[in-house]
C-alpha cells in the first residue's frame, strides 16, 4: 500500500497563506520604507506604518527605513520613483506602497492583512 507523501514545509506555508493565517502562525512580514531625509512627509509615514504594525503585526515584523538620501543605491537598486515608498518583500507577494500611509485600510489591502470589501450584486 502506497501512502501519499507528506506536505512539505513550504507546503504547508502555502497553503496558510491560502487561509490567511501568516500574522496568526508567526510569519514575519519584511517591510522597507523609502524615505526622504526628515520632511513632514517622511516623519508621517514613518508613524502611520509604525503605528499598524504594531497594532496588526506585533512582534511579526521587520521593518527597515531607508533615507535616500543616504542610501540611494538602494533606492536605485529597487526602482523607487516616488517617496515615501513602503515595499512589503516577505510574504509573497511584493507589493508597493506609495504615500504617507496615512489610509490604513488600504495599508492594510496592500500588506494583504484585509481583504477587499465586495459589493453585493443587486
Amino acid at each position: 500500500m502506497s501512502r501519499a507523501p507528506k506536505p512539505t514545509s513550504t507546503t504547508m506555508a502555502f497553503e496558510r497563506a491560502l487561509a490567511g493565517q501568516d500574522a496568526d502562525r508567526g510569519q514575519k512580514y519584511v517591510l522597507r520604507l523609502y524615505v526622504t531625509g526628515t520632511t513632514p512627509r517622511s516623519a508621517r509615514a514613518i508613524r502611520n506604518l509604525k503605528r499598524i504594525c504594531e497594532e496588526h503585526l506585533k512582534g511579526h515584523y521587520d521593518l527597515q527605513v531607508i533615507d535616500i538620501y543616504q542610501r540611494p543605491s538602494l533606492a536605485a537598486d529597487e526602482q523607487i520613483v516616488a517617496v515615501p515608498t513602503l515595499i512589503k518583500q516577505v510574504p509573497a507577494p511584493l507589493r508597493r506602497l506609495i504615500g504617507d500611509l496615512s489610509d490604513e485600510g488600504r495599508v492594510l489591502l496592500g500588506l494583504d492583512l484585509k481583504t477587499p470589501k465586495t459589493s453585493a450584486p443587486t
